[in-house]
Formats: C-alpha cells, structure tokens, sequence
C-alpha cells in the first residue's frame, strides 16, 4: 500500500514537472518579443484569475493579474471550485497589494501544491486559429514577490522584473516623511512585519529576502532583484536546461539555502537605499511600474480578526 501511494505521488509530481516545462518551453519562445506585459493600468486592478488553454501544447495555466486586495483570497477560492488547481502552474503579473491578504493567497498557493512564475498571458490569433503563450516580459512587484513565494517550484525568467520595497501606513504612504506617527500605529506595522517573516520562512524563503524588502523605503524607487538575489532569497528554485519543448529538455531544482543560512547573507548587508487595530487604518504596499508610482490598499482588517 504504502509502495503503491509513493508510485501515485512520484507520477503527479512527474506530470506537474512535464506541465511546467512545456510552459517554460513557451515562455522561451517569447523571449524575443516586443511586449512589455500586461498594461500598468490593469495591474492596478484588483486581482482577477483567468484559466488559460494551451492545448494541445500543453495543460493550461493560472492568468493572476492586478492587484490584491481584502475580496482576492474568497475570489481565488471562488474561482478554485471550479478547477482542478491542484500541481497546475500561477502565471503573476502584480504591483502588489495587500499584505495579510497576500500572505492568505500565497499559503492557499502553497496548499494547492501549485507552481509559480512572472509572466503575461498573450493571446495570438492567426489563421490556424487562437493559441496562447506567455510573454516573460511582466511585473512582480512588492506583495506579489511573496506570492511567487508560494510556489512549490519558482521559475523567473530573464526578462521579468521582480521589485521589492517596505510595507508602510496606506493613509500616509504618498507623504510618508512628513507625516506623524503613533505608538498604535508603528505597533501595526511591526505586527505585520513579523507576519511578513513567519510566512516567509514558512514557504522556504531566506531572510535576504525580508532585508532586501525592508530596507527599500516607500518615497525611493523599488529594488529590482538581481539573478543573485533571486538565488540568495529562494525566490528563484527552478531553471532550464537543454532546448525546452525538446526530448532531452529538463528543469533542474537549484539548491537552496540552508535553513541555518536563511537570515541575511553578506551580499545583501548593504543598504539597497541610504492587520490594523482599527478599520480605519491599514499597511500598504506602494507598486511601481514604468517609473510610475501606484498604491495598494496592505494589511486590511481580515475577517474575524479580533485585533
């Protein structure tokens, strides 16, 4: 019995690789292509999830595009009643959104043994028809990089752009050095820093990740993560070898950091840059895209949350 479920196991995970590498194989395609990812504009919408059929080159893929907001995670398990979403694949395309919704996103992610990477859904139509593909050319911003923690696999292409900063007051983020402070609300913001640190180590994150982020402030530019980076923090946990959509194509987990190595490393000691008690209040995460500046409603009261 327990020979016959290890054999179960091994074939779904085996399956779930094949679907992914055929989704990379279509990524690389795109590579060289013009687009630049799905307009900023709709990356400033609240999330939508969109199943995306790629037969019969392969399964299909999770489209979430825009941002997240306190209805994504009910919308996301809406949308989960209706597909088979267990080891299927999470195209992102976000500047962010809120935190602990982000944080409820990702762990249903995580439980849905689904995989993660950056990209935009391109419909092309020709005279065979309609196909998808994705365009590696997108935006994972701020509370979206903890969503491309989730995956049980994690494949950033070259051409994404994965960018980090800190969680801020959302009523004081567009004016954060001139704006005053309680000791309620700096205890928000701790609070849901140390959300932020469970959930990131809890998914197989580094503490590189949480130093990089933290230290970004919301009135400088976001952090773009580096090939390093994305190694040194986890974020990066698949990569391709041999010519994808090819017999001897193969995608090969790179090593992670050891978990007594997972706080920060000396690569990233140097600065990068020199849910609330009331409803009234909330942490935000600031997206930028394009040399523009977006914000997201973070940390809003979650339901049943007594605090």
């Amino acid at each position: 019995m327990l020979a016959r479920r290890a054999a179960t196991r091994a074939w779904i995970l085996l399956r779930a690789a094949a679907r992914f590498i055929a989704l990379l194989g279509l990524m690389a395609m795109l590579g060289g292509s013009a687009y630049a990812g799905v307009a900023l504009e709709e990356r400033k919408l609240p999330m939508k999830f969109t199943w995306v059929a790629c037969q019969p080159n392969c399964r299909g893929w999770v489209s979430a595009v825009g941002m997240v907001t306190a209805e994504t995670p009910k919308d996301f398990n809406d949308f989960a009643r209706s597909h088979q979403l267990k080891g299927e694949t999470v195209v992102l395309d976000s500047s962010g959104g809120s935190v602990n919704d982000s944080i409820a996103l990702g762990r249903r992610f995580r439980e849905l043994g689904m995989l993660t990477t950056v990209g935009a859904s391109v419909l092309t139509h020709s005279a065979r028809g309609e196909s998808a593909n994705v365009s590696p050319e997108a935006y994972c911003e701020s509370m979206c990089v903890f969503l491309l923690l989730s995956g049980k696999l994690r494949y950033v292409p070259e051409q994404a752009h994965v960018r980090v900063h800190q969680i801020w007051m959302d009523d004081r983020a567009d004016n954060a050095r001139a704006a005053s402070y309680s000791a309620d609300d700096l205890r928000i913001v701790e609070r849901d820093i140390g959300r932020l640190a469970k959930y990131t180590f809890d998914m197989g994150g580094t503490g590189d990740l949480l130093a990089l982020s933290l230290n970004v402030p919301p009135w400088a530019d976001l952090h773009e993560l580096s090939r390093e980076e994305l190694r040194l923090t986890n974020l990066a946990t698949t990569d391709k070898i041999a010519q994808l959509g090819s017999p001897e194509a193969a995608v090969v987990k790179l090593t992670p950091k050891p978990v007594q190595d997972r706080f920060v490393s000396s690569a990233v000691t140097t600065e990068t840059n020199p849910e609330p008690a009331k409803s009234t209040k909330s942490v935000r995460a600031l997206g930028q895209a394009g040399g523009m500046r977006t914000a997201g409603p973070l940390g809003q009261r979650v339901a049943g949350n007594p605090f």
